[in-house]
């Protein structure tokens, strides 16, 4: 089954039900909605369901993550080609239980992008919570990079992951930031 984003947020909100994994799954869903329009616009909400999708396993099996998302996905009777690109999206990061998933390498552009952008909206996110808007509205790259490299700022958020994503994509670093920034403009609002 392809499911449809309505489907998807219900397989979400069956593993996850702390808002914080749900808001990470929706912002992470609407980033890769932001960048099907340009690379495969007929493809929007599939991209946008493998966002959501995403971390599925996080909350109830950090330890085990994306080895026990590609199982729940397939209790769901979710399609192999929605896991694989869901799951690719830690492939080669050491779990906290020193797993490593190799088995999902990111290859489509789709793929890519979420292995690149993942950590990122967390890091963004955090960025605008300091921000007397509280918003992504007016931030500029130029601040977006003083927290980037601010190695105590966002600490969980891997910098080392971001880059190998933007060296995957092929993309300087700045233009990983500045287009993740403006995916995140562009829907703010709706989330």
């Amino acid at each position: 089954m392809i499911p449809t984003p309505a489907q998807a947020q219900a397989i979400l909100e069956t593993y996850n039900k702390e808002p914080f994994h749900r808001k990470h799954g929706q912002i992470v869903g609407e980033t890769m909605r932001f960048f099907a329009k340009e690379y495969d616009p007929e493809r929007e909400d599939y991209w946008a369901v493998v966002g959501l999708l995403h971390d599925v396993d996080f909350e109830l099996y950090p330890d085990e993550h994306c080895v026990k998302g590609a199982a729940l996905l397939r209790d769901e009777g979710v399609d192999e080609s929605i896991i694989h690109a869901a799951m690719s999206h830690s492939y080669g990061v050491a779990q906290p239980s020193g797993l490593r998933l190799t088995e999902y390498a990111p290859t489509h552009i789709m793929e890519k992008i979420l292995f690149a952008t993942d950590e990122l909206t967390g890091l963004i996110g955090a960025a605008a919570l300091m921000r007397p808007s509280r918003s992504v509205a007016d931030m500029e790259l130029k601040s977006l990079k003083k927290k980037y490299k601010d190695k105590k700022f966002a600490a969980g958020c891997s910098r080392e992951v971001i880059e190998t994503g933007a060296e995957m994509l092929g993309w300087p670093l700045d233009t990983l930031l500045q287009r993740t920034l403006d995916a995140m403009k562009a829907f703010e609002g709706k989330i």
